[in-house]
């Protein structure tokens, strides 16, 4: 199995730090990397738009944001730690070939979107701070990938320090605006009471939830992590989870902080003096000056946009990389990798700028978000499913209290984002001119991403009842026949068992044909979409539950006084059982007629037929 982000994948060590300040900091850094996405350009326009309308009112969505933010982080950093695989590859070895074609889709485009906010935001700082145009400072963003392959190849920590320095240039230069703009603190603390004023502050209050929580971070959380090297005991992953935990909740409160300021910043200049329409970046830039007297706001203002585009967009083409070799199992070479997933976003803000001009720049911020919305419940959803699933996690799966509270966040993004697509596509609806063309394309693309949110929901509970179906399934109930007999001339038989009714007749026919001193290996293929990709190394629930029940046939038939062995294989049963039995020393192989995967006499059929000719020894078909 592929290592996530492998060129850096436990390359810092935090087994040798003997003091506890050394051990927690050998630990902070992935959720710096993740932070920057929570307060990059996108989040800047529903920020400002907030705080010019509604001044304080909605600091307190901010906060709840935060916190969704980070229980959802937390979530991913301790799939991450736990099971050694980002959410792109436990979604691979989860769900089935196309489905995960349809995810990394989805999970590449809000990349690109996200992407393109970030490059339009640092291309909009740039132009701000030094007059050049938005086309040219597009391109320069191209500038930023080579940034992250000099950084990457300089080790993590090195790349961790230039985010950690770019997120305290954004720091510091807000804190410096909250000195200029003289915010009423009494005001901010009223704002962290609950309340929305109309309709219109509800849709401010969604697009910042929805522009808060980016699903590339669920994805860059999950792998990030893995670059810390530490003892796989129970009690070291224990403490990792803890210090991961300590480091989401530092990292994120300081994004909710830089939220905060601007929009904080907004209410201070905008909304006070009667200006609530201010909702564009360029817009608020040209009248901080005015407004709070000094020169050097603006100029703040753009060098922290520059350093959040610039922050965010290296850690989107990371997470780019890691969605892309996660789904795909695509291995090329990191900077064509960092290129394509660069111009992905690039090339479409190009063409946009130079149809349209500058002036489009907040209606493609929007659109990004809205693309935004549509992905999320496809990274949360799945996540949610992963960190619950008792076997999965090897026993460090989350709370029942901490899955409820989970799915209702979970319930509580996805209808709000649901909602704001839901009206984006009336208000296209409304001004179109052929209505007909969004009714063939745009309605029935969003019905079809509706039902496989659905499939993604419930397919995992669907799987745990037939799960549970299984293993309740007992070797116990099989009736045996068997007869002592005088020693055969068979000396050892392979059985090929699924745990369905079929294994009753086989195990009847071997040991008539064996008797009591003969020597039976039981063998069972596991067949998931893990088993195919990962082999020995897949840890789902399906393998967890057929190791069980092999370990019951042995004991149950061990008792009776039979010699078993056991074999567990992982892929398709005509590949995998002629590897077994030509290695192996057997006389004979005894199959049952239906097959593992429920499809009546699947084996009897094409596997058997392919099988026949692979291997050695006689094929016996028990019916």
């Amino acid at each position: 199995m592929s290592k996530s982000l492998e060129e850096v994948h436990e390359s810092v060590s935090t087994e040798h730090k003997k003091t506890g300040f050394r051990k927690i900091l050998a630990f902070l850094g992935p959720a710096y990397l993740v932070s920057v996405g929570y307060m990059d350009p996108g989040n800047w326009a529903t920020d400002i738009a907030g705080g010019s309308q509604f001044g304080y009112t909605l600091v307190w969505v901010l906060l709840m944001s935060n916190l969704m933010a980070l229980l959802l982080q937390s979530l991913s950093a301790r799939l991450g730690i736990v099971t050694q695989r980002d959410l792109a590859q436990a979604s691979r070895e989860t769900y089935s070939k196309y489905i995960n074609y349809i995810l990394y889709f989805l999970a590449e485009i809000a990349i690109a979107a996200c992407d393109l906010a970030e490059v339009l935001g640092m291309a909009i700082g740039i132009n701000l701070l030094f007059g050049i145009p938005l086309f040219e400072g597009v391109l320069i963003t191209v500038l930023d990938t080579f940034i992250l392959l000099f950084l990457i190849n300089k080790g993590i920590r090195k790349m961790e320090a230039f985010i950690i320095a770019l997120v305290a240039i954004i720091g510091f230069s807000f804190i410096f605006e909250m000195i200029f703009a003289e915010p009423e603190v009494s005001k901010i603390i009223a704002g962290l009471v609950p309340s929305i004023p109309n309709s219109a502050a509800l849709y401010i209050a969604i697009g910042i939830i929805g522009a808060t929580v980016m699903p590339h971070n669920l994805y860059l959380h999950s792998s990030l992590v893995q670059t810390r090297k530490f003892d796989r005991s129970p009690a070291g992953i224990k403490q990792a989870l803890k210090y991961n935990l300590i480091d989401s909740t530092i990292a994120l409160n300081l994004a909710f902080f830089v939220n905060a300021a601007i929009l904080i910043l907004a209410a201070a200049t905008f909304h006070k003096n009667g200006m609530f329409e201010v909702a564009e970046i360029q817009d608020a830039h040209q009248f901080l000056e005015p407004l709070l007297g000094t020169k050097w706001a603006p100029i703040l203002f753009a060098v922290a946009l520059i350093a959040a585009g610039q922050s965010s967009t290296v850690t989107g083409t990371l997470a780019g990389q890691i969605v892309m070799e996660g789904y795909l199992h695509l291995r090329i070479q990191p900077w064509v990798r960092r290129i394509i997933t660069r111009l992905i976003a690039i090339v479409p803000a190009l063409i946009v700028i130079w149809i349209y001009g500058e002036n489009i720049t907040g209606k493609l911020l929007i659109l990004s978000q809205v693309i935004l919305s549509l992905q999320l419940g496809f990274a949360i959803i799945p996540l949610i499913h992963f960190v619950s699933d008792k076997s999965k996690m090897n026993g460090f799966h989350i709370s029942r209290t901490t899955q409820v509270v989970s799915w209702i966040i979970a319930l509580i993004i996805v209808s709000l984002n649901a909602k704001l697509v839901y009206d984006e596509i009336t208000s296209w609806l409304a001004s179109s001119n052929h209505p007909i063309i969004l009714w063939v394309t745009v309605i029935p693309l969003a019905i079809a991403f509706a039902g496989l949110l659905l499939y993604i929901v419930f397919k995992p509970f669907i799987a745990k009842a037939k799960s549970k179906k299984v293993i309740n399934h007992s070797p116990h109930n099989l009736k045996l026949h068997f007869t002592p007999k005088e020693s055969q001339s068979i000396k050892n038989i392979a059985i090929s068992v699924d745990f369905s009714h079929a294994d009753e007749a086989a195990l009847n026919k071997a040991f008539e044909l064996g008797g009591i001193d003969t020597e039976y290996t039981l063998i069972h293929i596991v067949e998931t979409v893990g088993a195919l990709m990962y082999g020995v190394h897949v840890h789902d629930h399906e393998t967890t539950i057929d190791e069980k029940l092999l370990l019951k046939y042995k004991e149950m038939l061990s008792e009776k006084g039979f010699k078993i062995k056991t074999e567990l294989g992982f892929g398709k049963p005509n590949n995998v059982i002629p590897k077994i039995i030509n290695e192996g020393n057997f006389d004979i192989l005894v199959m049952g007629t239906h097959g593992h995967t429920g499809l009546k006499d699947i084996l009897f059929g094409t596997t058997v037929d392919k099988l026949r000719h692979k291997i050695s020894i006689p094929l016996l078909i028990v019916k």
